[in-house]
């Protein structure tokens, strides 16, 4: 799936929700389906900055893909690294650098959360 597939299949199911309670427990169903980081990448240097919760993502290429482990110790940001993953896992470099990521915005998701 491209990264603009991706992005429309997500925008589909939130689409869906009757409103934002519905939104906020897809988002954390989500991240709970998250795949489990490894300990032992949950380090300092994969720590994200800035963020109010804690988000640690992880990239590691292989074939020419990138596949990411991430994690967060918030529940809506979980979801929110959750969306990230399922629009960029497995896609190349080149094609995560050209493609701007629009599903937050069309979501809305900036509207109702914290920066």
């Amino acid at each position: 799936m491209t990264i603009p597939e991706a992005q429309a299949a997500l925008l589909a199911a939130f689409q869906a929700c009757a409103d934002w309670d519905a939104k906020y427990q897809r988002l954390i169903a989500m991240g709970r389906e998250l795949p489990a980081m490894p300990e032992e990448l949950r380090t300092e240097a994969n720590k994200i900055k800035g963020c109010q919760s804690q988000v640690w993502m992880f990239p590691e290429t292989r074939e020419g893909r990138v596949y990411f482990h991430a994690d967060s110790d918030g529940l809506i940001v979980k979801g929110i690294v959750a969306l990230l993953v399922g629009v960029y896992n497995g896609q190349t470099h080149a094609d995560i650098l050209a493609e701007p990521l629009t599903i937050i915005e069309s979501l809305e998701l900036s509207r109702y959360l914290t920066p």
